[in-house]
């Protein structure tokens, strides 16, 4: 596994290929903080990733696992709203998804952001 980064400024799509090919392969595990704006990424589990992010100052209802699948970047599958941190009922989430669509919005913004393709 690679160390868990927090993103805050533009990375690379090949910057998360390489993150993938060092953990999952085709994947990469991150957490968002959509108030921020800021991601982590490379942890082995959405919680180790949330973890950093709360140490950090980040508060648990602004954090949302995703994953990414760099292969497919630019498609609508590249990010995938998919984690166990997200099943909270006390904000109306009872499941492992993103069920509020602005929620998804925001948080493909802030990815869109974050990551870039360098040609």
């Amino acid at each position: 596994m690679t160390e868990i980064e927090v993103v805050g400024q533009r990375v690379s799509l090949q910057h998360l290929v390489a993150v993938a090919e060092g953990s999952f392969g085709d994947l990469v595990k991150a957490v968002v903080d959509v108030e921020k704006g800021i991601m982590a990424i490379g942890g082995e589990l959405h919680a180790d990733e949330e973890a950093v992010l709360l140490a950090g100052g980040s508060r648990q209802s602004d954090l949302w696992g995703i994953n990414l699948y760099p292969a497919e970047y630019g498609a609508a599958t590249w990010i995938e709203f998919d984690s166990m941190i997200n099943i909270r009922p006390a904000q109306g989430n009872r499941w492992r998804g993103v069920g509020d669509a602005t929620t998804r919005e925001r948080i493909a913004h802030i990815v869109d952001r974050l990551v870039v393709a360098v040609r």
